[in-house]
Order: structure tokens, then C-alpha cells, then sequence
């Protein structure tokens, strides 16, 4: 069992765990509790009444944050050869494709986005049992398998940020860091949480949001009000 520090229990006596913070409140109280030395990253937590088992219930999608997430996210293009000047020249940290194929086949996974041209998915499917497992699998859904290779890459390094519910009903994502301000947590939280509420299922029933909590890198939860999202 995890030590409860005293740190800990000073900020945890700060958040009333019976209380549904307004948006905006619960982001000013996130930074208050932090309680690392680093820029910890501010995640939300998404409880929503769905069953992922079901296609139309299987809720994923992409957002571009406002303020964009504060972590620079390294990129990986699988593309054709015309395509890579373009590739690199919007930013993008790894561009190639037979060579990058094999280095994944190898056990090579160390970027956080890999974007794909349609083209080359024949090539990407060798290694979707490795990228799949670890999130970094090109979907169109995503935006991640396009032609147009620069706009994605430009998405990702300015804030677009991909999520999905998982077996549990649960979308986690990170909205920034505690070093933003509050207001830019508001408005990167609003951005996302306003999405996936507008979301919903025709053939959902029952409350949709079911909870929504935030909390910075090992510090206490708060409970926002699924009210204050719109």
C-alpha cells in the first residue's frame, strides 16, 4: 500500500470530496493541491453511461486545446518518399517508411504520434499488433491517416489531442499543465469536455455524464459538476 505523505494530506484537506466543483473552481483548486516540484500534467477523468462493446456506443474523437497541452509531442510520418520534405518541414521528428517499419518491428515505439498516408496502410498493418496496444496506431478517425500529412503534423505539435473511451466507460486525458494558468485550464477542459458531451449517443440511456473529476500528477481528485459543462 501507498505511504500517504503529509503533503498529501494537507492538500487532500483542501478538497471537499462531497462537493460537485463549478469548472472553472476545480481548475483554480487544482493548481493550489499540487504537490510536486515538477510541472506536473492535469488530467481529467470522464465516467460516461455507454457500453464500449457496442460500435455506435465506442465514443473516440480529437480536439485541438486552446492552449495546446504544454508537451511537446514527438511525431512519426509513414509516408511515400514526395512526401517527406513536406513531412518534415511541418515538424515532424521521424519521416520514412520501410526503415521505421522495421525499427517498430524491432521494438522501436519511442514517439507519441504516428500519422500514416493511406497509401502505406498495407505496410502499417505488419505492425499495427505492436502500435495498437500502445495507442499509436494511424485511424482516420483521428485525423492521423491523411494525405494531407503537414496539417496533421501542425494539428498534433499546436494542441490536437486524441481520446477514447476504454473498456471501463472512462475517457483520461490530459488538458495542460499546472504551470498554466487557471484560465487556460478552463478553457483547454471546456474545449474537450463540451465535445464529448455534445457526443452522446442516440442509443445511450441514462445519464451520459456520469462523473467528471480532475486531479494534477499524485495529488488529490476533485469532482466537477457535469452541469457546468455545456
Amino acid at each position: 500500500m501507498a505511504k500517504v505523505t503529509k503533503k498529501w494530506k494537507v492538500a487532500a484537506a483542501k478538497v471537499d470530496s462531497d462537493k460537485l466543483y463549478p469548472l472553472d473552481e476545480a481548475m483554480a483548486l487544482v493548481k493550489e493541491v499540487n504537490i510536486t516540484k515538477f510541472d506536473a500534467s492535469v488530467d481529467v477523468h470522464v465516467r460516461l453511461g455507454v457500453d464500449p462493446r457496442k460500435a455506435d456506443q465506442a465514443i473516440r474523437g480529437t480536439v485541438s486545446l486552446p492552449n495546446g497541452t504544454g508537451k511537446s509531442k514527438s511525431v512519426l510520418v509513414l509516408c511515400t518518399p514526395d512526401k517527406e520534405a513536406e513531412a518534415k518541414e511541418a515538424g515532424a521528428d521521424y519521416v520514412g517508411l520501410d526503415e521505421y517499419v522495421t525499427k517498430i518491428q524491432g521494438g522501436w515505439t519511442d514517439v507519441d504520434v504516428v500519422i500514416a498516408m493511406p497509401t502505406v496502410m498495407a505496410q502499417v498493418g505488419r505492425i499495427g499488433r505492436i502500435l495498437g496496444p500502445r495507442g499509436l496506431m494511424p485511424n482516420p478517425k483521428s485525423g492521423t491517416v491523411t494525405m494531407d500529412v503537414a496539417s496533421a503534423v501542425t494539428d498534433v505539435k499546436g494542441g490536437k489531442i486524441a481520446f477514447r473511451v476504454d473498456k471501463y466507460g472512462i475517457i483520461h486525458s490530459s488538458i495542460g499543465r499546472v504551470s498554466f494558468s487557471s484560465e487556460k485550464l478552463t478553457e483547454n477542459a471546456h474545449e474537450l469536455l463540451s465535445l464529448i458531451n455534445k457526443m452522446k449517443p442516440s442509443t445511450a440511456k441514462g445519464t451520459y455524464l456520469k462523473s467528471v473529476s480532475i486531479a494534477s500528477s499524485m495529488s488529490p481528485g476533485i469532482s466537477i459538476d457535469p452541469k457546468s459543462i455545456k
